[in-house]
């Protein structure tokens, strides 16, 4: 199976490329580095992307960003961040990439635990989380050929425990290894427009 994982270098991605690459064959993108470069904030190198790459199995996107900040301090451009890049970034790599997945393949998208419990400074990265859950379960709906998508919903993991800690009081870090587990249960699995929700 030829898997392409946008952001297979961060700190979930590369414990996703680790845990893969046992069996199948890893093709990793970057906006700096990888295999392939991406910005999934431009569509243009998306499909740029894909027409190098060629057909795949399977894609996974562990990749995006959102502005996090005061509320009354978000400027318009602030939410076209995360609007740009991690909202219309990964309907884009489905938009485009359903064209290059094989026939029965499949997608999966990453958002996070905000879209469901947001806390303070995720006025932006909470909405774009909520959104790309709706886009999920709405495109199953239509998207042809088997393809199925699905989106991966992780709270905060143990590898960022000491970076985000302050942002989630009460919250106990997930297991690496449960979070590896709910990529690996969207790619081999058969649901579909599923939000895959791994919470403490």
């Amino acid at each position: 199976m030829k898997i392409l994982i946008i952001g297979g270098n961060g700190t979930i991605g590369n414990r996703v490329v680790s845990h893969l690459a046992a069996a199948e064959e890893i093709v990793i993108g970057g906006r700096t580095k990888g295999d392939i470069i991406v910005d999934i904030a431009d569509s243009t190198s998306i499909r740029s992307m894909f027409e190098k790459l060629g057909a795949i199995d399977a894609l996974i996107c562990i990749a995006g960003e959102a502005k996090w900040g005061n509320f009354n301090e978000l400027t318009e451009e602030d939410y076209h961040i995360g609007l740009k890049s991690k909202l219309m970034g990964q309907v884009n790599l489905v938009r485009i990439g359903q064209h290059y997945t094989n026939p029965g393949g499949s997608i999966t998208l990453s958002t996070g635990i905000l879209a469901d419990d947001p806390v303070v400074k995720t006025a932006s990265a909470a909405m774009v989380n909520g959104g790309i859950h709706s886009f999920v379960q709405a495109v199953a709906l239509e998207i042809q050929n088997g393809i199925r998508v699905n989106v991966v919903s992780l709270g905060m993991v143990e590898d960022a425990y000491e970076k985000y800690k302050d942002y989630f009081p009460g919250h106990n870090p997930i297991s690496m290894k449960k979070a590896v587990n709910a990529y690996v249960r969207s790619v081999y699995g058969r649901t579909a427009g599923e939000v895959i929700r791994v919470y403490d």
